[in-house]
């Protein structure tokens, strides 16, 4: 399955330039999520959809994973329309998944489970939740909660979609998955703290 890289927002919350490019323990952010896709057995072909708004991304990725991961200059602004543009650009006519670029905790197997979990599905369109309970306990206020079958649950940024039917709407697959690692995505300076001990515990280093 190929995927799109959503590396064209322009991060206003985090405030500390442009967000696929902060630095967590010496890397950019974006650089973690490629590496995982690039370790994951169901990923084939990588693309970066960057924007104006994103020149640097755009360099980084361009020098760092030269020949293997694409990248896609959008319009910026409007993540649905460029997401639509980066896969229409990509020429994707099958499922694509859909990543932000500051799921910095990703692993290769979560992402193989997902991929897994949308074969089995019978869905043209799956989308990745973590119950609220799994904010709540990193410390995390998350902006959009959606009511599920009596439980709350938050939608992490992570979707599968049929690219052959990328305009319109597809009938979608609430994936809930009880991960960490798929909750904690950047938007302010607690939340890259909190990411960077998470790597620091999965490294068997202390944060202190």
């Amino acid at each position: 399955m190929d995927v799109i890289v959503m590396a064209g927002g322009r991060g206003t919350r985090l405030g500390m330039g442009e967000k696929p490019c902060v630095q967590l323990l010496g890397f950019p952010l974006i650089s973690y999520v490629i590496d995982a896709l690039e370790k994951a057995e169901n990923i084939d072909n990588i693309y970066v959809a960057v924007s104006q708004a994103t020149p640097n991304t755009e360099i980084y990725v361009s020098n760092q994973y030269q020949g293997r991961v694409n990248v896609i200059e959008t319009a910026g602004g409007d993540y649905v329309g460029d997401m639509i543009y980066a896969v229409e650009n990509a020429g994707i006519k099958e499922p694509v998944m859909i990543i932000m670029s500051d799921l910095a905790l990703i692993t290769p197997e979560l992402i193989d489970k997902i991929v897994d979990e949308y074969r089995e599905c019978n869905k043209p369109a799956l989308s990745v939740h973590v119950p609220i309970s799994v904010c709540k306990n990193l410390g995390i206020r998350p902006d959009t909660v959606f009511h599920r079958d009596g439980n709350l649950i938050v939608p992490t940024g992570v979707n599968i979609l049929d690219g052959k039917y990328i305009k319109q709407e597809q009938d979608d697959y609430n994936l809930i998955m009880d991960y960490p690692e798929l909750a904690l995505n950047i938007n302010t300076a607690n939340d890259l703290e909190r990411c960077k001990n998470k790597l620091m515990e999965r490294s068997g280093q202390s944060s202190k």
